[in-house]
């Protein structure tokens, strides 16, 4: 079992944004660019523009000596970029931080916007993990959430994964979609697992501000599922998925035993990354820091030479940081570790304000690591951490 550990080590893993996609869908409040269905890759001017830009952000970024152990390709989607693109990125990043020969380089693809062609090259070119947005299984949806890809496109998409005999491959749905059903829901889980991908993610869709389904709904408005049914879907997606042998490893995700995402603990657990790209956010000796969201902006942040100003996050922040992620995950987060790291003090504080829920039977104390309960813990953590942080700041 992994641990959690200091920020103090340096970095091995690096997240690089790539915001490019064919339509925005109506919940994303991502920054994107959308570039539409002709441009892509080496045909856009657009893409080969900031794959530029990212390049010289990567060989301005100080190597802190250690190989990367984990790189995500995240989006927007990034399977709108050319095999020589990607290609260009992996190389750039291996000679400025090198990568570990057991490097798990993850990429976020959206079904319908990749062939075989472009799959090979990708993998030629090192990615061994991908992360298809399927969503849902239903066409419409697909359509009501301004998905720009259909049914058939993701069975197209897992057919070329399985071909092409990607290791890890994993899907993402989301629950709680307008005019979404118990009904439809329980299909797609069942059509999920008969995929048999080695991961699963299945988030709660939020209501942003600035999305398009910002501008239609409200929390609470039909066609919006209740709140009573959205915890009913949670439900339904532990159970189906821990039947067909899944772990729930961490609030929304789900893994075969041994296919974690590598990467995503590293967020969880607290640990340094390095961040390249439009709004793309990195943790580096300490300091958080993200970067301009707008195109324009950060394309003007990277000719002025990738200036970072901020200060280091006090431990305080550290300290509620590392339980508001440690806490997604199903260890929990070691107490010895926060004793260490945060004095007996703190510890005995959060004992304290967790003793009603230990009653309730949302967090649990299991082999010396604090853990919220599945599902009830996973259920209310914004309950519990609301009370943490108000005991705690």
């Amino acid at each position: 079992m992994s641990h959690q550990v200091t920020a103090s080590i340096n970095p091995s893993s690096a997240y690089l944004h790539i915001p490019f996609c064919r339509r925005r869908c109506f919940y994303c409040d991502f920054p994107v660019s959308v570039v539409g269905d002709r441009l892509r890759g080496e045909t856009s001017g657009t893409i080969s523009q900031y794959v530029e830009a990212l390049c010289q952000e990567i060989n301005v970024t100080p190597s802190l000596g250690q190989p990367l152990e984990t790189i995500f390709f995240g989006g927007g989607t990034p399977s709108l970029l050319s095999k020589n693109q990607l290609q260009r990125l992996v190389e750039t990043l291996k000679k400025r931080f090198g990568i570990s020969p057991s490097a798990e380089i993850s990429m976020e693809m959206d079904p319908g916007t990749f062939d075989l062609a472009h799959l090979q090259g990708y993998r030629s070119a090192g990615v061994n993990r991908v992360s298809l947005g399927v969503q849902a299984f239903q066409e419409d949806l697909l359509q009501i959430s301004g998905r720009s890809h259909s049914v058939s496109e993701i069975f197209t998409g897992v057919d070329l994964i399985r071909q092409v005999e990607v290791p890890e491959f994993s899907i993402d749905l989301i629950s709680g979609l307008p005019h979404h059903t118990l009904d439809s829901w329980q299909e797609s889980l069942e059509k999920a697992i008969a995929i048999s991908p080695t991961h699963i993610s299945v988030y709660d869709m939020t209501i942003e501000p600035g999305t398009a389904f910002g501008r239609y709904y409200k929390a609470g408005d039909q066609p919006l599922p209740t709140d009573e049914t959205t915890v009913k879907m949670y439900q339904m997606a532990e159970q189906v998925f821990k039947t067909a042998g899944y772990e729930h490893y961490e609030i929304s995700n789900y893994a075969q035993p041994g296919h974690q995402c590598r990467h995503n603990r590293v967020y969880w657990e607290n640990r340094p990354y390095y961040g390249f790209g439009m709004g793309a956010a990195s943790y580096v000796e300490g300091k958080r820091f993200t970067r301009p969201r707008k195109k324009a902006e950060y394309y003007q942040w990277v000719r002025d030479g990738c200036a970072i100003a901020c200060v280091v996050t006090p431990p305080n922040e550290v300290l509620l940081e590392t339980l508001m992620l440690g806490l997604r995950l199903a260890e929990g987060v070691s107490l010895e570790m926060l004793a260490e790291q945060f004095g007996k003090e703190k510890v005995a504080e959060i004992h304290k304000c967790c003793q009603p829920y230990y009653k309730k039977g949302w967090v649990e104390v299991v082999e010396g690591r604090l853990r919220l309960c599945d599902p009830q813990g996973f259920l209310f953590s914004n309950v519990v951490l609301a009370e943490l942080f108000g005991e705690l700041e």
